[in-house]
């Protein structure tokens, strides 16, 4: 996939509302636990098949996870942000995933080897507790995609899948192409292109050369599919807190338990 989607937020990076909402004493352990890296656009974190040997918490980046498709193309069923994990098969004790896990926005997260993971996951009640629940929203998303895929119009699905980009970029402008636009919805680009003329002259929108602008939120929240407040409300009834925070909320409603100062990140690499 040679076309890009990369946050434009410089800002300092949030930190993962999965591992704050954790009891303090408990975060601060699994952070030490962590490495601070720097995930770069385009990088796979983990194919098909192949074996697991890191998880990833992300910050100020975000992930898409994919399931092939025919062995041509892929189609996306959920996106990690820094409400959540990268590499949840690992709860299970499953070393493998069937999906494929690719940085769609580029910035920092914490990463820890599934050796390591596994022992603090078999000593942290609090830790199994929370991944046991994000696990099921994990589980009751891929569920709500499958449905929107085959059930909703391009146009609202255009708009929910924005909104989740831009709640995970934390910033209203961010940088994706039609192409990848494609992908991840898996339609015709003409069919995007359609999709996101008809946001724009509803002026809900601004579009120019991949530069995503949301300049009505509110209103893009009318003019997606259900879908989006339902993935909201998963994630309000099964982990509350660690809920990914919408763009737009106030900076109290986004405050959690900021992590210990990061060493100097190295960078995950395509």
């Amino acid at each position: 996939m040679s076309a890009s989607l990369m946050s434009s937020n410089r800002r300092t990076a949030p930190p993962n509302r999965l591992l704050a909402s954790l009891p303090r004493r408990e975060s601060t352990r699994l952070l030490a636990a962590c490495d601070a890296v720097e995930l770069q656009f385009g990088a796979v974190l983990f194919e098909p098949d192949a074996r697991i040997r890191d998880v990833y918490f992300p910050t100020g980046s975000f992930v898409s996870l994919l399931i092939p498709v025919d062995g041509k193309t892929h189609l996306e069923v959920g996106m990690v942000g820094n409400e959540g994990m990268v590499g949840v098969p690992l709860v299970l004790g499953v070393d493998r995933s069937e999906l494929r896990a690719l940085v769609q926005g580029a910035g920092p997260a914490w990463q820890m080897s599934a050796r390591t993971f596994a022992r603090e996951l078999g000593a942290s009640e609090s830790l199994r507790s929370a991944l046991h629940r994000y696990l099921q929203v994990r589980m009751a998303q891929f569920a709500q995609a499958a449905a929107c895929t085959r059930f909703h119009l391009i146009e609202g699905r255009l708009a929910r899948w924005l909104l989740m980009t831009q709640d995970r970029a934390h910033d209203s402008q961010f940088h994706v192409t039609h192409e990848v636009l494609a992908h991840m919805l898996g339609v015709r680009r003409v069919g995007v292109t359609r999709a996101a003329n008809a946001l724009q002259k509803r002026k809900l929108i601004r579009y120019h050369r991949g530069e995503v602008t949301i300049l009505n939120r509110a209103g893009m929240e009318d003019a997606s599919c259900g879908c989006y407040r339902a993935d909201l409300r998963i994630y309000e009834n099964l982990l509350g807190g660690a809920q990914p925070a919408r763009a737009g909320a106030s900076s109290d409603a986004r405050e959690a338990v900021t992590p210990p100062d990061a060493p100097r990140a190295r960078p995950v690499l395509a």
